[in-house]
């Protein structure tokens, strides 16, 4: 008996989680030197055993809590479907300019080949070119996999593919599209980036970036990662895909440096129906990066204009939310230090009860000063601890190897599903 297919749903940040989309760090992330690490977009190398220590402790806590799924798994079934495998290689040949490994690909297992993909495919050297070429890789590892939130993200009942702002993670993207497309395990509408403007290296977008506050409120980030481009694109696309009531598009600006500011969502997640995470000096403060509210009405863009902030903003159209701050209020530099280790960056598993990074321990205590129970994250795999029962907490994970790579819970994570929410009146 086939399986029922499972209906891509998610209209807000902190809905109870239905249905998550995961890729646990494999030999990848160790298919990287210190030479190469800065072209993989890491400040630093990792430590794989250390890092999979760590992430065992997200996927465990979500394997209790949700249904995941697992890219690899997906991966290795559609490559058993000839026509799907033969349109998913060739993309990937054309696009990282390798199509003389074509057919060695298309003759490799399912398995072997899923591995190759994510891990990267050593070059033959057997021609000049390729030995002038100085390059060990013909397909370059996917360092950044586990970082699920970025090549695609759900939007209601669409899923929209991204085009990635660096081509070392455009296979990502591939893969996440081949995944949507094929109609086997998920249903959903698919909103792919790269058939619009192919050719314009001027439309990127991330899904670090684009934020669902609201069935009718999208927040997203303007920085490295996602254009200004890319949000007219995406907003083109929600509109012609059906877009007949008013919508609200809340756009922030980021700074280009330092690099932790590569996501809206490393400065500003949602925790409850009425609280948020934020790294105060560039949500709150005066800077000289807007906050523009974009209002869409049937179909157009009717007005745009510039506001004070997120939270701001989000008051006026009926979404009040506390502030909680990232990094404690007491001190710029334990705010600085807490969001380069991605202190901003949780993750709802339902309203009032999110994932964090347990380092950062002035972020927790603010959480705690407002009634979230901190539980260290083996509790709840062991059954010691039910977060049903506990109405806020924070589930913290260690992170010593993982925030290396430049994100957090949210980061790690793609929800494909979740609940609606009963917003206050």
């Amino acid at each position: 008996m086939k399986e029922k297919l499972l209906n891509i749903e998610v209209n807000s940040e902190i809905g109870k989680l239905e249905a998550v989309l995961l890729h646990t760090p494999g030999a990848e992330v160790e298919n990287m030197t210190p030479r190469n690490a800065q072209r993989a977009l890491y400040s630093d190398i990792l430590n794989l055993s250390i890092a999979q220590k760590e992430y065992e402790q997200l996927s465990g806590v979500l394997n209790k809590f949700t249904k995941t799924y697992q890219i690899a798994d997906l991966l290795c079934e559609l490559l058993d479907k000839h026509e799907e495998r033969e349109a998913l290689i060739g993309k990937i040949c054309v696009s990282e300019e390798v199509t003389e490994y074509f057919e060695y690909l298309m003759d490799m297992s399912s398995k072997a080949l899923t591995k190759v993909l994510i891990e990267g495919l050593p070059a033959r050297i057997n021609s000049l070119t390729a030995y002038l070429k100085d390059d060990y890789y013909a397909l370059q590892p996917l360092y950044n996999f586990y970082f699920t939130r970025d090549a695609s993200v759900s939007i209601g009942n669409k899923v929209l593919v991204c085009k990635m702002a660096s081509k070392v993670r455009m296979r990502e993207s591939f893969i996440c599209e081949a995944i949507f497309r094929s109609k086997r395990i998920f249903n959903g509408d698919v909103l792919n980036a790269h058939d619009f403007q192919p050719g314009n290296n001027e439309v990127y977008m991330e899904g670090g970036d684009i934020l669902v506050a609201r069935e009718d409120i999208l927040l997203v980030g303007n920085g490295t990662r996602t254009s200004s481009q890319g949000i007219d694109m995406l907003i083109n696309r929600l509109c012609r895909s059906g877009c007949t009531e008013k919508k609200h598009i809340i756009v922030q600006q980021l700074p280009e440096s330092p690099e932790s500011f590569i996501h809206l969502d490393m400065v500003f997640t949602l925790l409850d129906t009425d609280k948020a995470m934020v790294f105060e000096p560039l949500i709150m403060g005066e800077n000289q990066f807007q906050t523009v509210h974009m209002i869409i009405e049937n179909g157009k863009v009717s007005k745009i204009k510039s506001v004070n902030n997120i939270p701001s903003i989000l008051k006026k159209l009926g979404m009040e939310v506390e502030t909680v701050i990232c990094g404690g209020s007491a001190d710029e530099w334990n705010q600085e230090r807490e969001q380069w280790h991605s202190g901003a960056n949780l993750f709802a598993l339902a309203p009032g009860k999110v994932m964090a990074y347990a380092r950062n321990v002035h972020t927790l205590n603010e959480l705690d000063k407002i009634g979230f129970e901190i539980i260290p994250s083996w509790d709840v795999i062991s059954g010691k601890k039910d977060i049903h029962k506990i109405k806020n907490c924070v589930v913290t994970i260690e992170g010593s190897e993982l925030p290396r790579g430049g994100g957090g819970a949210r980061c790690m994570t793609m929800p494909l599903r979740r609940s609606p929410v009963k917003w206050p009146k």
